[in-house]
């Protein structure tokens, strides 16, 4: 019924102990959750082992989401921001992806900024950025935005318009905006650090 084995726990504990390391807000938790799970497969309980695995595995996400939120660009003159959200987003949503997002506005416009990570959308849209085609059948076009390789799409009629970006083959960036200028969309995706970005554990 559960594919769960001694070595898969091993092996799913040494990644979390790599992990803990790195990430001493959650530490604690995380190995209690560990230990837990560890002890309910011992005594033969497995749901309870394996929602104990689960527990772990979203502490680590949202570790890795709060990691991506000092990324997004504060905001820019004349802007504010409500708000920022980061989460993992749901297994079945985008394949597991972990996601952080803010919004900025300025009077009636809006713009979005989000980083995306582990997820199978970033294969599906490495393959449309190594595919002309399918970049311009929607009416996006390749530019370049802070030297990295951007899809970018605008409609001048409705002031609409969105960035996307594949950043190290690990990170999709987006960046959307409504009743903007596509310069204001620009400078969005230019204020993001992507040289840091790349280098991110």
């Amino acid at each position: 019924m559960f594919n769960f084995s001694i070595k898969n726990l091993k092996m799913s504990g040494l990644f979390i102990i790599l992990i803990i390391f790195s990430v001493p807000a959650y530490a604690n938790d995380i190995e209690a959750y560990m230990k837990d799970s560890y002890k309910y497969y011992k005594d033969g309980e497995y749901k309870d082992s394996v929602e104990s695995l689960n527990y772990a595995s979203q502490l680590i996400q949202q570790e890795v989401a709060e990691r991506l939120e000092p990324f997004l660009p504060k905001p820019l003159t004349g802007w504010t921001t409500p708000n920022t959200d980061y989460h993992p987003m749901n297994a079945s949503l985008l394949g597991g992806a972990i996601t952080t997002k803010r919004q900025y506005n300025k009077k009636s416009s809006s713009i979005s900024v989000q980083i995306i990570t582990d997820s199978q959308l970033i294969q599906n849209m490495t393959m449309i950025f190594n595919n002309p085609i399918l970049t311009t059948s929607d009416g996006g076009k390749f530019e370049r935005v802070s030297r990295q390789k951007a899809i970018v799409k605008f409609t001048p009629d409705t002031k609409s318009g969105k960035i996307k970006l594949i950043i190290a083959d690990r990170f999709l960036v987006l960046i959307e905006g409504q009743n903007i200028t596509k310069k204001e969309l620009k400078d969005y995706a230019s204020a993001i650090d992507y040289k840091k970005l790349k280098s991110l554990p």
